[in-house]
């Protein structure tokens, strides 16, 4: 649009991971296409999370910043003050209009349409078409046309609707005037027709389908929420998409944990008020924050020569980029599984389970749990992508640099990141147990198809050394009792199953730090507060935690699916990378599982009805 318009509100979740940068929202009576960062609020708090910053420069070099996400803390009077502006920008998008009443198809650079503004009402904001076949004055709703032209560079255009009807031809008339019938109630490409004021008609149904890709124009490189093309040459053809695809566009994230990185007390304290005291360059700076009451409660114990070299030592800590895969889960696994709980810091509170018994150990291998009363987690934006999803590839264990579409037209100084705050609980399980499971012939006969799915998977996705960012039968095994936990605890918790979350952390010996062997499940929430505390109520007896592990194991030897789930096979030919595993019994919502569902198979976990199950099952629940 040429004049700033406000046309609605998303939550900082759906900015995320449904409505980011590149994405398209669809309005109640307009779509818009997300701008790239070039055109948002600079001025946005910046948000301290040193681990995941480091881990975002190995992704995206030259990140400076993390930034939240720009939203009102109180809303305007008046639509018309400047603050009511303040926000994620936007731009209509597709630009091609389709009137319902004459079925005129044009550009909005056509002059056809008329935006009609609503201040006070703007999810009402609409085009309208000055349409010839309406009676009197009314003018019909323009509604934006729903084909658009994608490639997997993240490009994306309008549909080449012109160029398509003629097939690359030019058009006997100085200037096209297209109209978009229907022949069918479907909807359907088949019974859509695009007709050219010169006579020249063609079904869309020639746009769709692999086999029909080569008839699309070459791709141009647009880029639309950076306006601009991409410099590059694309060599891709056009794939015609639907508008509101789910594979339109893919966010690519990447999240930490936020942990004591020391023991150390003022450094606690610092990391937690990094925002106040990033600014601090000289000793000087601290009185005036302490008279601010910028500096209080137990930071404004400690004296300014304290605080100023824990500051020095901090930022040499955070300024630096590394060519190396960052190691996130290993410093999250350390402060988890550690004997004492000294690590708490104001961000992470956490309890050991009392009184296990032994009944833990002996029939669960179960070495702790540890109850998280809160934690917090920051996610940030690295991306996005186009037609193929990448959301594994992004998981730090694959040891995969994703190539994402950009979110500015240079490189970024700051990326858009939130945070959450929630509960969880985390299962240590024994080490010993888990080897000798490992070591056993059928469990390591079994690894190998497992091995052989991963590297087909990886090389039909062109990936290099496919061989690599397998964790072994572990990970399938803590993987596959992460899902059938979260199932059970959904119907026991209160929360609904997609708001739960798993964090694995499951690495055979030999990588540096030592092995790994345990589950965080937890659920968080934009909101200050965090969550309830449903979820770490569950541990609160140990019977209770008990009983729901062992009925979530107990309800995998059979499922709805069986005999065909039961007798799914590791599919050694790359499609998926799972076995016994089905939507009735361990699958989860993409929210929830941090590998896309796969790795998985119950089979691992207790007896099925596959023949010799039981030779490789960990658990035996009687």
């Amino acid at each position: 649009m040429s004049d700033k318009l406000f046309v609605g509100e998303v939550r900082p979740s759906q900015l995320m991971y449904t409505y980011g940068i590149g994405a398209i929202v669809d309005l109640p009576s307009l779509s818009v296409i997300v701008m790239g960062l070039d055109d948002w609020p600079q001025d946005t708090p910046v948000l301290s999370e040193p681990r995941l910053l480091n881990a975002v420069r190995y992704h995206v070099k030259g990140v400076e910043q993390l930034r939240v996400l720009p939203q009102l803390e109180v809303q305007p009077d008046s639509p018309f003050d400047s603050s009511s502006f303040y926000g994620v920008p936007v731009a209509v998008f597709p630009r091609w209009l389709l009137c319902p009443v004459c079925r005129t198809l044009a550009p909005i650079s056509s002059g056809m349409f008329e935006l009609e503004k609503h201040p006070y009402q703007p999810d009402r904001t609409v085009y309208r078409h000055n349409c010839t076949q309406t009676k009197g004055n009314y003018k019909p709703e323009a509604i934006p046309a729903r084909i658009l032209a994608a490639c997997e560079e993240g490009h994306l255009d309008d549909f080449p609707w012109v160029e398509f009807v003629h097939k690359s031809k030019p058009c006997l008339h100085e200037k096209s005037q297209l109209q978009l019938l229907e022949y069918g109630p479907t909807g359907e490409a088949r019974d859509l027709e695009v007709k050219c004021n010169c006579g020249a008609r063609r079904r869309l149904s020639d746009a769709f389908g692999r086999e029909n890709r080569h008839k699309m124009p070459q791709c141009n490189g647009r880029r639309p929420h950076l306006r601009d093309y991409d410099p590059a040459t694309c060599d891709n053809h056009f794939r015609a998409i639907v508008l509101g695809a789910t594979n339109l566009w893919f966010p690519v994230v990447l999240g930490v944990l936020s942990i004591p990185t020391k023991i150390d007390r003022l450094h606690q304290l610092v990391e937690s008020h990094w925002n106040t005291l990033r600014v601090v360059q000289m000793i000087d700076f601290l009185q005036p924050l302490r008279q601010l009451q910028q500096i209080q409660g137990e930071l404004a114990d400690y004296t300014d020569e304290e605080i100023f070299a824990e500051i020095q030592a901090y930022q040499l800590g955070t300024q630096y980029e590394t060519e190396t895969v960052p190691d996130i889960k290993f410093p999250e696994w350390q402060v988890l599984s550690q004997e004492s709980l000294a690590w708490e810091s104001i961000e992470f509170r956490a309890r050991r389970l009392a009184s296990m018994g032994t009944t833990w150990a002996e029939m669960l291998k179960v070495q702790d749990v540890l109850l998280i009363d809160r934690l917090r987690e920051v996610q940030a934006t690295l991306g996005f992508a186009r037609i193929d999803a990448v959301g594994e590839l992004t998981d730090p264990d694959q040891q995969v640099l994703v190539r994402t579409a950009p979110l500015s037209r240079s490189k970024p100084k700051w990326l858009p990141a939130t945070e959450l705050r929630g509960e969880g609980i985390f299962i240590r399980f024994d080490e010993q147990s888990i080897q000798a499971w490992e070591r056993q012939d059928a469990v390591r006969e079994y690894s190998e198809k497992f091995l052989t799915a991963h590297m087909k998977w990886r090389e039909k996705r062109g990936i290099q050394n496919p061989e690599k960012g397998f964790m072994g039968m572990r990970y399938v095994l803590l993987h596959s009792f992460s899902h059938a936990l979260m199932r059970q605890i959904a119907l026991e918790s209160g929360y609904a199953s997609a708001s739960l979350k798993e964090r694995i952390y499951a690495r055979p010996q030999g990588f540096e730090g030592g092995p790994m062997a345990g589950v965080l499940i937890y659920t968080s929430a934009s909101d200050s507060e965090g969550t309830l505390g449903g979820l770490v109520g569950l541990g609160e007896n140990e019977n209770t935690l008990y009983r729901l592990i062992v009925k979530a194991l107990e309800s995998l030897a059979l499922c709805a699916g069986d005999p065909l789930c039961a007798d799914h096979h590791v599919d050694v030919t790359g499609k998926t990378i799972h076995a016994a595993a089905c939507h009735a019994c361990l699958f989860s919502s993409e929210t929830s599982c941090e590998r896309g569902n796969k790795y998985l198979d119950r089979s691992v976990l207790i007896p099925t009805l596959q023949e010799n199950s039981h030779m490789r099952a960990f658990f035996s629940i009687s």
